[in-house]
């Protein structure tokens, strides 16, 4: 394409257009590649456990006959105190990856810990599903396998009365079924979203955490765009986790970040963000994310990047859909107080962590590539300086902030006249003596933008030794076109 840049850059509107549509062909690849990230994990509770917290425990190593000792007591005992106790010592060998395999070899163990699940005795209960919730928490495929039989007994009390209960169940089940494909395939036609569904009614925050942790997993399943994300996407669960995402004095910070999540891996997925839109998300996201800004500047930041991550993504992946323009979403995200909020939160990011900062730029990038109105916000609220202190980052940053820019520079001279003259060419300059062909191809798009709509920007550029500097770059034969392109505009200019 760049072999073809010096005969359509006497058209203006060619180049820019040219310029955008590779840009944006990067992104949509780049954008793939952080569809793909996903967050699988386990989850263990184990402080609920009033013995290790009464002086701890050591892990022991049981055999056959002491695990079947402990099921026989926990089954025949003549006391409930003796029937429970027989249960904790079990679960504290169960987290052994040799008690594990020892257990889900001995015949009927599973039958036993399931029928003692199934008791009328409340604490005997607790006590069996703790068991299973740490065979839940195995590394090994197999034990998950094993814990098959129970699943079916844990989505039944999840539409129980007992929070505790519920909540241990709800993690076991998360467990699980982010280790198993045959435990996804089970639980589904047993109704595992509709009990999901009824669930996120619940009052406890317990439960609802444990929910969206559940959920989650589900939602991270190879099969979820075809099997799972339809069926969550056609009951109630979308708008309940929109109310949870509502930001004011009922907002829970954990119980936000994991239908944060959740929402993240449903729009990735693309099967109906439409949808999504339509049940208010690009505004729910939108007022959580000047909530988000109000608590740094109100220092109320503790654990705020757990919950500021996903939305970002969330925010940057509907801002990408054809729908947002459709269904008239994109009008609701034209309020220059949605970029000086998503500012505030890149410095935040910036102090407390970094790794972060693309996220925010991604919104930045995905907001002002088709916003003039957006584009004359960063403008008129000085943005721009801001943006270029996060040039000498890392090479990822430099390249979102140097995107952001293009979106600027591609909407017209008015937008040029307040890039140069500045700091910019002087930053521009440095990015083209970097070593990394994509800061420096993406520097040289800037320029070009810059050089079309303010000429007199490619005189400063010459007279700042910038000719040299592309002279430097001829050797790099991926960059080679362009420096060529960028030459004839700057010694024509």
């Amino acid at each position: 394409m760049w072999t073809q840049r010096h005969s359509s850059l006497r058209a203006v509107g060619c180049g820019v257009e040219e310029l955008r549509r590779r840009r944006r062909e990067r992104e949509a690849a780049l954008r793939k590649a952080r569809r793909e990230q996903q967050l699988v994990s386990k989850r263990l509770l184990r402080d609920d456990a009033p013995e290790e917290a009464d002086g701890g425990c050591v892990v022991l190593i049981l055999g056959e006959a002491e695990i079947q000792q402990f099921l026989q007591l926990a089954q025949r005992g003549t006391e409930e105190k003796e029937k429970e106790r027989a249960l904790v010592t079990l679960r504290q060998g169960l987290q052994h990856p040799e008690t594990q395999q020892t257990f889900i070899r001995l015949e009927g163990s599973m039958r036993t810990l399931v029928g003692l699940l199934t008791s009328n005795q409340a604490l005997l209960q607790l006590e069996a599903a703790r068991c299973l919730h740490e065979l839940s928490h195995s590394e090994q495929p197999a034990v998950a396998e094993a814990c098959l039989p129970a699943t079916s007994y844990l989505l039944t009390y999840v539409s129980g009365h007992s929070s505790d209960l519920i909540e241990l169940c709800l993690y076991t089940l998360g467990n699980l079924i982010v280790e198993s494909e045959a435990v996804r395939r089970q639980l589904l036609p047993q109704g595992i979203v509709p009990a999901l569904a009824a669930c996120i009614q619940s009052p406890h925050l317990t439960v609802l955490e444990a929910l969206g942790y559940a959920l989650s997993q589900l939602l991270q399943a190879k099969e979820a765009p075809e099997k799972i994300i339809p069926s969550v996407l056609g009951s109630t669960l979308p708008q309940h986790m929109l109310l949870l995402l509502q930001p004011g004095p009922k907002l829970n910070p954990g119980v936000a970040v994991e239908f944060a999540w959740c929402l993240h891996y449903i729009i990735c997925s693309q099967v109906n963000n439409a949808l999504l839109i339509t049940h208010g998300a690009l505004s729910t996201l939108e007022l959580l994310l000047l909530d988000l800004a109000g608590a740094v500047q109100r220092s109320e930041d503790a654990g705020l990047e757990l919950l500021v991550c996903p939305v970002l993504r969330c925010l940057s992946n509907l801002l990408t859909e054809a729908a947002v323009e459709t269904v008239g979403g994109q009008m609701q995200l034209r309020d220059e107080r949605v970029v000086a909020a998503l500012f505030i939160l890149l410095q935040f990011l910036l102090q407390k962590q970094p790794s972060l900062l693309p996220e925010g730029l991604w919104l930045l990038n995905n907001l002002t590539a088709n916003s003039p109105s957006l584009c004359t916000s960063l403008l008129s609220l000085n943005l721009i300086e801001p943006l270029l202190q996060l040039l000498p980052g890392p090479n990822v940053v430099s390249v979102l902030v140097l995107t952001v820019l293009c979106n600027v520079a591609e909407k017209g001279p008015a937008y040029c006249q307040h890039l140069w003259p500045g700091p910019l060419l002087a930053s521009l300059l440095d990015m083209l003596a970097l070593s990394d062909s994509e800061v420096v191809g993406q520097s040289l798009e800037l320029l070009q933008l810059l050089f079309l709509y303010q000429p007199e920007a490619a005189q400063a550029f010459l007279q700042q030794s910038g000719l040299q500097a592309l002279q430097r770059l001829e050797e790099e034969a991926q960059l080679q076109d362009r420096v060529h392109a960028l030459q004839q505009i700057a010694l024509r200019g």
